[in-house]
């Protein structure tokens, strides 16, 4: 069960959420310095005190501060999680820009005014407060220090993210990119930023980083070992949904209809990555498959038949996971294609079969695997151009794709209250 206090009669242009367990000391200062620099602000403003849980006096003090000030509400949850708290305010808010802040205001409130107005103007689609950015001023331990930048950059190297901070409590979203990217968000403890950041960059949105001044908070109770563990798990898993396409980023660029460049670029090297790995896999398993054959039939047969299984295996991994085409449409046209381009490229690899059986009358067969696995690399990058160029190119293939996720995207999710499989 929860409860809410009403929103004001007008909707505001800005709502901030402070998300609270156990903080009835912090809470007052925290209300009363939040809505006196919100008085210093241009723009009509609501502030709501979402509860997770509290079991000490955080209610009943959060109930009468809203008493007290006006344009502050309560919204009480019965579990646990900043995520969870954030999804159910923000999913219910009219407010133009959502934004939230943490508790203990370790961000200053300073920062506030250039975090949102690239929202309000249209300019940016998401904002978030950055310690690891040029400008940032920054106090806290080196434990802290190391483990922040730790998860940063290996969020870089796994999910190929480009903004800098993920975990700084201090960030603002559009009212409707937060209504098309939360039904994709599984995520209902920390780990629910940086989720949020990665489905919207890989959405094509655009994140504007602000540098702040940033103290660290010496009571602060977050239990940073299971925080680190919980995070490799949503790394884990929320990489996954990105490899096999499960998510309806299309969709979600399609709703929004955003110029979609840096998308675009994103795509691209998300598609290269997977490709190469793929790559690696079907050349591997053709080295396996050739040397089987080449007990039982001679060279040329063997190579034939290795390099015809993996290119069919191979069309289907790319077509699934590297350009995000499922169904069954033109899946045959597809092959076909693919068999057009396995054609080109056993003629490069019997080429150079041909040609090493011309310098050598016996070669080994390590010698020739060597030889076929550096041909078939070359074929590999000429498959790679063509997929992207030729077969998987054009308006019907991207149309499919878009119509196939729009008609399971983020809000057809929501009303079935689950997830894709």
């Amino acid at each position: 069960m929860s409860a809410a206090e009403p929103l004001l009669e007008e909707s505001p242009l800005l709502e901030v959420v402070i998300p609270v367990h156990n903080e009835e000391v912090a809470l007052a200062d925290t209300v009363r310095r939040v809505t006196r620099h919100l008085d210093t602000l241009p723009w009509t403003w609501q502030v709501t005190i979402a509860d997770n849980a509290s079991t000490d006096g955080t209610p009943l003090e959060a109930h009468r501060l809203a008493k007290e000030y006006p344009g502050v509400r309560v919204v009480t949850l019965a579990e646990k999680g900043r995520g969870r708290a954030l999804k159910r305010v923000w999913s219910e808010s009219d407010a133009e820009v959502l934004a939230y802040m943490d508790v203990d205001l370790s961000t200053d409130l300073n920062a506030l005014m250039p975090l949102v107005a690239p929202l309000l103007s249209g300019h940016s689609d998401l904002a978030i407060g950055s310690r690891l950015t040029r400008g940032s001023n920054v106090v806290r331990g080196p434990r802290r220090e190391l483990v922040s930048r730790s998860y940063n950059v290996l969020l870089r190297s796994t999910l190929r993210t480009r903004f800098s901070d993920a975990q700084c409590g201090f960030k603002a979203i559009r009212r409707p990119v937060a209504q098309a990217l939360l039904p994709l968000v599984e995520d209902d403890t920390w780990f629910f930023d940086t989720e949020l950041l990665v489905l919207a960059e890989r959405s094509g949105m655009r994140i504007h980083e602000v540098p702040v001044d940033w103290v660290d908070d010496p009571d602060s109770r977050v239990d940073v070992l299971r925080t680190a563990l919980d995070d490799l798990r949503g790394i884990r898993r929320l990489g996954w949904s990105l490899l096999t396409g499960r998510l309806p980023l299309a969709a979600v660029s399609a709703e929004l209809g955003r110029a979609r460049a840096s998308a675009a670029a994103g795509r691209a090297g998300s598609q290269i990555a997977i490709f190469v790995l793929i790559g690696i896999a079907s050349t591997a398993a053709y080295a396996v498959l050739f040397l089987l054959l080449r007990t039982v039939m001679g060279g040329q047969p063997a190579n034939l038949l290795a390099l015809l299984l993996t290119a069919i295996g191979n069309t289907a991994a790319n077509r699934r996971l590297t350009f995000g085409v499922r169904g069954p449409r033109h899946r045959l046209r597809h092959q076909l294609q693919g068999l057009a381009v396995f054609g080109a490229g056993l003629a490069m690899t019997s080429g150079s079969l041909y040609l090493l059986h011309g310098l050598a009358s016996a070669p080994h067969p390590a010698v020739e695997v060597l030889v076929l696995t550096a041909a078939n690399l070359v074929v590999t990058l000429m498959r790679f151009v063509a997929m992207r160029v030729w077969i998987f190119r054009g308006p019907r293939v991207a149309a499919a794709s878009v119509d196939e996720s729009t008609s399971r995207g983020p809000r057809a999710w929501a009303r079935n209250g689950r997830m894709p499989t």
